[in-house]
């Protein structure tokens, strides 16, 4: 075994830093990442730090770290990171000359020994910068390095007149001496939509979709749904993720709400993929030609949205696949294919892919498909329960995929285990799914997006969604309409990432019985919604989440997932975080946005907040703004509020300075 050799000035650990350096850590275009480091040195001279850090470009820049935390050794410093692609960064440790020269000096004045010898140190060491400073820079060194030595003045004053203007030179020009620097990592910083983006999820064989007088449907396909493309730009969604629009099977096709007997006409689930039309490369006929589907992409293009596709790598009995490839399935004892099933429940409409007997074949399958629909101008995909394939697959896949379209993004559809999640993250998935829609307490709100903003975020980016076609939580189910205003308004100011499936602007919150999910669900029939007659009605939350997305783009702080904090209030149920973006990341202009909300949707809440002010570099009295009601209050430390959940359940307050 063989030591690592530790260096002149020990680092012994930096971050962001994912599994020692095995998989490069995330990043997404603009955002604000924390670099930290432990570093240390023998005795008591001073130690500086800096972060070093290399751009795809291959520019490189310097980075002075603040000693945040001396009893642990902690230095710390942000960067923004403004280019797609690969970053890489050092820590670098050197003895800081000039400020343990500053240091020992102070100390000898203050106990009046030493004091022109501390003179004569302090010259020699400035014309040591001047020798290896530029010509402008030397000359001021020089001429600090004789005024130390002039006795007009005592030693304290010849001291205080040089040593300030001499550390700010002293900082541009450093010696550097007996660098250390740690081992090389990466980053990976991808496209702003792969960490931070607003989206929304429609089928579009229900848009448009016609309930005849027989009783019969009249599908909806991408030229109806092109109408409801306004719909989604007016409230300010700039991702559209549509449920798989391939042909469906008809063998063993599931009826409305999941059940086994199906009627002339149902449509069955989007997710059954295959028939005699064909399979993952194909467009299911009643929603139109491909000549449609590339007509809708660039109307949505056109308005500021992209499309997003699912990829949901399973298929129905009938799909092309069982005849040609049977070796991509798993054969039971009894000659059969293994059809998905979770015991009791049997999805017989649905074959699993089995991933063990032709890896590099199917690798070559998926990928063909994906470059099928990226050359129709679609840039995201969402996939399909990937903790059911292999995680192998998956880090190929998505290497090649990315190594010749690095600007295609695969969100993880991965409600699963703590360890399956994270390293889906770590092996390529640019966002995933997460639990965000069951932490509905402040308590476990807290936790969890201290969780997620702080613990796993180098890794894992989490998208919050409120709602999908196959989740409908109880507290959407009992909270009534303030329960939907709450939740999208969490989602929308705290992740990065935020989504919202269609029906949620409608408050549709009927389960089937026994189960979270809508009754009368969506991925089993069309569903025709009146969302222009809830509007007129006053009977829509599409005016309040269009605010909340007018919000956030108005508010850069609020497209960030790392800068959130949580403050403290004396209620169980009074929800208070706050995100920040600082002048030097932000034009000049400090953007900080402080949210209370009121988590119970069922109560009036009167509480006291508690803000650390120090985190949020906020003086004694600041004024804030809420840009829900457009007041303006004085706010401190501690403040009262008062939300009624009924009327208004949060405050978005901005800080104006």
């Amino acid at each position: 075994m063989t030591n690592a050799k530790i260096g002149r000035f020990p680092i012994v650990a930096t971050s962001p830093l994912v599994d020692g350096g095995k998989f490069p850590a995330k990043a997404f275009e603009g955002e604000v990442i924390l670099f930290q480091a432990t570093a240390f040195r023998e005795g008591h001279d001073k130690l500086a730090v800096e972060l070093v850090l290399t751009a795809p470009s291959g520019k490189t820049t310097r980075h002075l770290m603040d000693l945040s935390n001396p009893g642990l050794d902690l230095w710390q410093t942000k960067a923004k990171l403004e280019e797609v692609g690969e970053y890489s960064y050092q820590i670098s440790a050197w003895d800081d000359l000039f400020e343990t020269w500053a240091y020992n000096t102070n100390v000898k004045l203050e106990a009046g020994v030493d004091q022109e010898l501390m003179m004569l140190e302090g010259s020699k060491l400035l014309d040591e910068f001047a020798a290896s400073a530029p010509k402008a820079a030397a000359a001021k060194f020089s001429a600090f390095a004789k005024e130390l030595l002039a006795k007009k003045q005592t030693p304290n004053e010849r001291f205080l007149a040089v040593v300030e203007n001499a550390r700010e030179l002293a900082n541009k020009h450093p010696l550097r001496s007996r660098e250390s620097l740690s081992e090389p990592a990466t980053i990976k910083c991808e496209r702003k939509l792969a960490g931070s983006g607003k989206w929304y999820e429609f089928f579009p064989r229900s848009e448009g979709a016609k309930l005849n007088k027989d009783g019969s449907w009249t599908s909806g396909n991408f030229k109806t749904a092109k109408a409801s493309l306004e719909r989604v730009s007016e409230m300010g969604f700039d991702v559209l993720y549509l449920p798989p629009i391939h042909p469906i099977g008809t063998s063993h096709r599931k009826g409305k709400n999941n059940t086994l007997d199906p009627q002339p006409g149902d449509p069955g689930s989007p997710w059954a993929i295959g028939s005699l039309e064909g399979g993952h490369d194909t467009i299911h006929p009643e929603l139109g030609t491909e000549a449609d589907f590339k007509s809708f992409v660039k109307a949505a293009n056109k308005l500021g949205i992209e499309v997003a596709m699912d990829l949901a790598l399973q298929a129905s009995p009938d799909h092309p696949w069982v005849a040609s490839h049977p070796e991509w399935f798993t054969t039971r004892a009894d000659g059969s294919i293994a059809y998905a099933e979770n015991p009791p429940k049997k999805y017989q409409d649905i074959y699993p892919i089995n991933f063990d007997n032709d890896l590099p074949g199917l690798l070559a399958e998926v990928e063909r498909i994906i470059e099928k629909w990226v050359s129709f101008g679609v840039r995201i995909f969402r996939v399909d329960n990937p903790h059911t394939k292999t995680l192998e697959f998956w880090q190929e896949l998505i290497a090649s995929v990315n190594a010749k379209h690095p600007d295609v993004i695969f969100l993880a559809e991965a409600f699963t285990r703590p360890a399956m999640m994270a390293t889906l993250g770590k092996i390529g998935f640019q966002q995933s799914y997460n639990y965000f829609t069951w932490r509905n307490t402040k308590a476990e709100l807290v936790s969890y997006l201290n969780e997620l903003a702080h613990q796993s975020a180098d890794y894992f980016r989490p998208n919050l969604w409120v709602n999908t076609p196959d989740i409908l939580t109880q507290y959407l189910q009992f909270g009534g309409k303030p329960a939907f205003k709450i939740r999208a308004t969490i989602a929308a100011m705290a992740g990065a990432s935020w989504g919202m499936y269609a029906g949620y602007e409608l408050y549709e919150a009927v389960a089937r019985p026994g189960s979270e999910e809508n009754i009368d669900n969506e991925k089993y029939e069309y569903k025709a919604r009146d969302f222009d007659g809830a509007l007129a009605k006053n009977a829509s939350l599409a005016p309040r989440i269009r605010l909340l997305n007018k919000i956030r783009d108005e508010n850069p702080a609020l497209q960030q997932l790392r800068n959130l904090e949580t403050h403290w209030s004396d209620d169980d149920s009074v929800l208070v975080f706050s995100k920040r973006l600082e002048p030097n990341f932000n034009g000049g202009k400090d953007n900080t946005v402080i949210v209370v909300v009121n988590t119970d949707p069922h109560s009036v809440r009167e509480t006291m907040t508690h803000l650390n002010l120090k985190a949020l570099e906020l003086p004694a009295e600041f004024e804030v703004e809420d840009l829900i009601t457009g007041k303006k209050f004085s706010w401190s430390e501690h403040n009262f509020v008062r939300l009624d959940a009924f009327t208004e359940p949060a405050h978005i307050l901005r800080v104006v300075r």
